[in-house]
């Protein structure tokens, strides 16, 4: 079996359809098209857009023959394989709208996952369900009572009837899919994605975020359920004719090196993850081993999805520099599923840019006040590090606001809002949160907290993850990297949040995972930790050690924070009633 080709026979044309179908109708013309590995890096499918289109198509008239009308909800469980990309497809030329559905992290915990998938299935109604056949119990599972047309698996689906006739024609008005948030902050929201902003968030991605070139090529892990994954690196390559190659996470997750492999494989140019991915690819990398992979073909080495850490993309870069890796790939962004996916991307071959800002008066006075420039009146200053995301997408207006609504100068640290043709139109069901979150003049509160130089955005963090101390803003990962910083910990095995005390007064509370047995070794961890705290921040903080892999994590792979503060305060209370 052969992967795609890389060099399509079709002109370019970046993402300028009004429709995802119109897309796939034009990138069914060349031969490119979308491939699949397995996790010791073997081709198993290959699926040209042309024959994806003629299966989409088949798969549509299927799904009408259910008798499901136009706007019905199609809920898909998004493992990565190609029936997810036919079935996704199939809904946009049967007027349908597809619902992702998450693949647990955790496929051991069965109660958990069928409750997940059945509290999404609830808020969705979708009049038809779709799993792999390794995940269709679960689904059905999940699935009982709730009045579902069909629930099958792909093959399940092959055998029914279809209609004859022609197929409605999208409009780009109409829904194109519902993805629903990770919910590292709460239960997850379903976000309505309209056919015509999707196509305006994937023109300002091809067109101005990585200017797409003819002969790119991609390679992701990403879940298909997570904005980033699905609208980057689905939607986008197809939307500009490239050819991408599909690993699984879980497969990532176990050999996190086969990223490497295929980047080199296939001489790809464009490839995309979170700083964790980054971190765990150099963490895995053996010495002398980089040498037998050629990275010098990766042009376009997207960071996001999360706070980006500079000291995880520094180690990757030094590790793979022999590879032929620049670190000038690395291409910072800032984005989310409310709108589609980019908001904002750094310049290209520039890689990382950072702002050194006094770290107290930020916490104190919401200033990023430089500490390595003329403007700064410091000697001495505590340091936060953060890296500059870029600017935003030309069709995006941009604002920091205050606690009162008021709009906030430049290093004026706030709320970010935004306005923009890739604004989602609201929540699925939830009438509430699309309150919350726009305004009636559609500009979008995106709960991220940030600040501006000049043109350029900074991201601090997650409005409802801060921590207010005796009216000081700490930000939770200025707690989680020292924890990071020490030998016993590795990055991203530490939590930080702020819980009720037992006077009621809120409390500082570091969670941290660790590998060290030895009671004494463990007690000198945690007064290390408080000494750090106090004399980085001035404040106390309760330290918990957990075992290695207990940190809870969002469906799309991110730390949540608000679950483990969830889970601390259940635990206090089991304490409490135990000693009652």
């Amino acid at each position: 079996m052969n992967a795609t080709p890389t060099t399509n026979t079709v002109p370019l044309r970046p993402a300028d359809f009004t429709t995802l179908s119109e897309a796939l109708d034009y990138a069914a013309t060349g031969e490119t098209g979308y491939n699949f590995y397995t996790g010791r890096g073997a081709l198993y499918a290959s699926l040209p857009y042309s024959v994806l289109r003629d299966e989409a198509l088949t798969l549509a008239r299927r799904l009408l023959g259910l008798g499901l009308k136009s706007g019905d909800r199609v809920a898909l469980v998004a493992e990565t394989t190609p029936d997810f990309a036919r079935f996704f497809f199939a809904c946009q030329y049967a007027g349908l709208v597809p619902v992702p559905l998450p693949v647990s992290v955790n496929l051991g915990n069965h109660r958990a996952y069928v409750e997940q998938l059945q509290g999404l299935l609830e808020v969705c109604e979708p009049s038809a369900a779709m799993a792999p056949k390794g995940l269709l119990g679960l689904l059905t599972e999940a699935a009982e009572g709730l009045g579902l047309l069909f629930v099958g698996a792909p093959t399940d689906f092959a055998k029914l009837p279809e209609i004859e006739g022609q197929l409605p024609k999208r409009l780009p008005t109409e829904l194109a899919y519902i993805l629903y948030t990770s919910g590292s902050t709460r239960f997850p929201r379903g976000v309505m994605i309209t056919q015509q902003t999707v196509m305006a968030n994937l023109a300002g991605i091809v067109q101005h975020g990585l200017k797409v070139r003819s002969g790119d090529r991609c390679v992701s892990w990403l879940p298909f359920y997570h904005d980033m994954g699905l609208v980057g690196l689905v939607l986008g390559p197809l939307a500009s004719q490239l050819s991408v190659d599909y690993l699984d996470t879980r497969d990532f997750a176990m050999r996190p090196r086969q990223w490497l492999s295929l980047m080199t494989r296939n001489k790809a140019t464009i490839s995309f993850g979170p700083p964790f991915g980054y971190e765990l690819c150099a963490r895995r990398l053996r010495p002398g081993e980089a040498e037998q992979y050629d990275l010098s073909a990766w042009r376009v080495a997207g960071v996001g999805a999360e706070m980006i850490r500079l000291a995880s993309l520094q180690k990757f870069a030094q590790r793979l520099a022999r590879a032929g890796f620049d670190s000038k790939a690395f291409l910072p962004c800032y984005g989310m599923a409310e709108c589609a996916l980019a908001v904002s991307f750094a310049p290209l071959d520039e890689g990382i840019v950072v702002d050194h800002v006094d770290a107290d008066h930020i916490s104190h006075h919401g200033t990023a006040l430089p500490v390595n420039g003329e403007s700064s009146s410091v000697d001495e200053a505590r340091v936060n590090t953060y890296v500059t995301c870029g600017t935003p997408l030309p069709d995006f207006a941009l604002q920091i606001r205050d606690a009162h609504g008021q709009v906030q100068p430049e290093r004026c640290s706030g709320t970010i809002y935004l306005k923009g043709p890739s604004v989602m139109s609201g929540y699925f069901g939830n009438e509430q949160a699309t309150r919350e979150a726009l305004t009636d003049d559609g500009w979008l509160n995106t709960g991220d907290v940030g600040y501006r130089i000049g043109s350029n955005i900074v991201i601090t963090g997650r409005k409802k993850d801060l921590i207010i101390i005796n009216g000081r803003n700490i930000w939770p990962q200025d707690l989680e990297y020292l924890a990071e910083r020490q030998p016993e910990v590795r990055p991203g095995d530490s939590l930080a949040f702020s819980a009720p005390g037992p006077d009621g007064t809120e409390t500082t509370v570091l969670v941290v995972q660790c590998r060290e047995s030895d009671q004494n070794k463990r007690a000198e961890l945690i007064h290390r930790l408080q000494g750090l705290v106090r004399e980085e921040l001035a404040i106390d903080c309760f330290i918990k050690l957990v075992p290695l892999h207990t940190l809870p994590r969002t469906s799309s792979g991110k730390l949540s924070r608000s679950r483990a503060r969830l889970d601390f305060i259940n635990g206090q209370d089991s304490v409490a009633l135990d000693s009652a």
